[in-house]
């Protein structure tokens, strides 16, 4: 369903874009972040699920910055990569995604939504304050975002939903706490589930919470940017 587009970002450098559009009316627009995995074929496959429900939709392949094209496994080797590659271009992963916000149809709203490092990056995003330039979002989805708890004192500019593991190991459940407690405004769930469970290529992949959280994130984009 989708394709690629290149993006020349604001300094200069080149970062390729996965482009899905619904083949109907759209109905606003989203910006999906990557884990740290890359802009892999998950992250494709959650793309084009959300095209053919009537959004148009970007994803930024993040690591382009310091590495053209990657694509990691979901092993603890590609953990580690996916790391060392999140260390280097995450300084800058908040102008780019901006640069990628402002592909999308000023006249419609949009949202952003992230898995993992995505999550975090979604959090931030909304937290953002935009110049002049840069579009804002209008709400925002987070799953398991590792540096939520540490950015809870924070404060969002749009409407932003959250989605947690109970089982989640990276992210202690007391953090994840802190976070609804410091965060009333914020719409949180918590699963019985761990890290990754709306990725069906990772063994900590759960459907019944990946579904669920998946209704949980359509009612809540209908609410806010559903056209």
């Amino acid at each position: 369903m989708g394709k690629r587009l290149t993006l020349t970002t604001r300094d200069g450098k080149y970062l390729s874009v996965y482009e899905a559009k619904p083949q109907e009316q759209v109905r606003g627009g989203l910006v999906i972040l990557q884990e740290i995995f890359g802009l892999n074929s998950h992250i494709r496959s959650v793309c084009d699920r959300f095209a053919e429900q009537g959004w148009h939709v970007l994803s930024p392949a993040l690591f382009d910055a310091a590495e053209p094209d990657v694509e990691l496994a979901y092993t603890a080797q590609g953990i580690a990569r996916g790391r060392a590659l999140k260390d280097q271009v995450d300084g800058r992963a908040e102008t780019d995604i901006a640069d990628v916000l402002n592909l999308t149809d000023p006249e419609m709203s949009c949202g952003v939504i992230g898995y993992c490092w995505g999550g975090s990056l979604a959090w931030r995003m909304a937290c953002r304050a935009p110049v002049s330039s840069e579009r804002s979002i209008d709400a925002a989805v987070c799953y398991y975002g590792g540096e939520l708890p540490a950015l809870s004192s924070m404060t969002p500019t749009c409407p932003v939903m959250t989605h947690f593991g109970k089982k989640d190991a990276s992210i202690p459940l007391d953090g994840v706490e802190k976070f609804i407690s410091a965060q009333p405004e914020v719409i949180s769930h918590l699963y019985d589930a761990d890290h990754g469970f709306n990725c069906d290529q990772r063994g900590q992949f759960s459907a019944e919470h990946a579904n669920l959280a998946r209704q949980r994130t359509d009612s809540f984009l209908n609410k806010y940017i559903g056209r």
